[in-house]
């Protein structure tokens, strides 16, 4: 009772700028002083954190030379948008289970572990150790969720014998997704099939891309098109292959091009022109 008061106190206190000598302040590291003898962060090894929303997160705060001492001192995170005393050495003072702390003998990481995070837990997460003056080091948490757009969508017009060329784009990624399926009507599209004239090139980075062209359309390639990757949500298209009929928006071999409307302006101009 009187470790959680005290941390809790600990927690105020620092959290509205009383950060004692030897502390850190968000964005900076520890003193010279705190980094020659006893305990300190190794903040190249307790980064901020960027995490995928609902998929779990881990906050590292690495303390050097705390060796023998955790006897006597402790090391706590602190959630500083609204002070709440998450964990104190190994244990959990939140009644949110989501929140564990993890800590392995005679390691130098103690970690915060958030299931499922949210929207809402993105923010800034104290490690304190309670030596005299403590000592904090902040790590901000982004939860982020990954966007999926297929380009031209919801719904593309394909002339008979042109080719389907789509284009999936997965944003705002931690990290690139593992696979990228793409489904037609709800079945795994296979790119060895009979029917050949199927192919998918796929590109990942900070952006990733995936593109499926599926060559001399018939009217059997109509339907759903899904772009499923591994790490967000699925993106849909719905592709109508034509015979002959000309749409107002209609794909031609990776291109837009005018149907009626262009007609309908055509015999405006020549009503104008007849009667003006």
């Amino acid at each position: 009772m009187w470790i959680l008061l005290y941390f809790t106190i600990l927690g105020t206190y620092t959290a509205f700028g009383a950060v004692q000598t030897g502390s850190a302040v968000p964005g900076n590291s520890v003193s010279d002083a705190a980094t020659t003898r006893g305990p300190h962060f190794d903040t190249a090894a307790s980064k901020n954190v960027t995490a995928l929303l609902g998929k779990t997160a881990y906050l590292n705060c690495r303390v050097k030379n705390l060796a023998n001492r955790t006897m006597s001192l402790q090391v706590s995170w602190v959630r500083h948008r609204d002070v709440h005393l998450l964990t104190v050495g190994h244990y959990t003072y939140t009644s949110d289970q989501r929140f564990r702390a993890i800590h392995q003998p005679h390691s130098e990481d103690w970690t915060l572990q958030i299931k499922y995070p949210q929207h809402r837990d993105s923010g800034i997460y104290e490690c304190q150790v309670s030596s005299t003056p403590h000592l904090s080091h902040f790590i901000h948490l982004t939860v982020i969720e990954p966007d999926t757009e297929i380009i031209g969508g919801p719904e593309l017009f394909i002339d008979r014998g042109s080719t389907i060329n789509l284009t999936c784009v997965v944003r705002h990624s931690p990290e690139p997704p593992a696979y990228i399926f793409w489904n037609h009507n709800e079945a795994i599209i296979s790119y060895s099939s009979s029917r050949g004239g199927v192919s998918v090139a796929t590109e990942r980075g900070e952006t990733s891309r995936s593109v499926l062209l599926i060559q001399k359309a018939t009217a059997s390639d109509s339907g759903n098109y899904q772009c499923n990757p591994s790490n967000a949500r699925p993106a849909n298209v719905s592709v109508h292959v034509l015979n002959g009929e000309h749409p107002e928006a209609m794909q031609h071999g990776g291109n837009q091009r005018m149907g009626s409307s262009v007609n309908i302006f055509a015999l405006l101009t020549i009503v104008l022109y007849t009667y003006c």
